[in-house]
């Protein structure tokens, strides 16, 4: 988070932050997110996290439907992977400096 924190300040981008443990995402902005950033649903998942490790996340994404993964996903914001930004059209999730660079290419330093 601290990197992307300082890259969006860097850039002079504003933004408006959540801490999604204390108001963890609903399910119906998990399915806009994955929509809207087009990755795999597991590319959702904080896969590093202890959550997804206790609650054998990794098994459980193999075969589980799309709907039982967003519930899942909204159930708990430490099972979310962040950082997550959107301008309300394209969805970024986690921190890639590169992907962030062509989606914010028309800010100037």
């Amino acid at each position: 988070m601290k990197k992307a924190k300082d890259w969006l300040n860097k850039k002079g981008i504003t933004y408006q932050t959540r801490h999604i443990v204390d108001e963890r995402p609903t399910r119906e902005e998990i399915v806009k997110f994955h929509q809207k950033s087009g990755l795999e649903i597991k590319k959702l998942f904080n896969t590093s996290g202890v959550k997804y490790k206790e609650l054998g996340l990794k098994d459980i994404i193999k075969t589980a439907n799309h709907d039982d993964l967003y519930d899942i996903l909204a159930s708990d914001g430490m099972l979310v992977k962040r950082p997550i930004i959107t301008n309300g059209e394209k969805v970024l999730v986690g921190f890639k400096e590169k992907e962030w660079e062509e989606a914010f290419a028309y800010y100037k330093e």
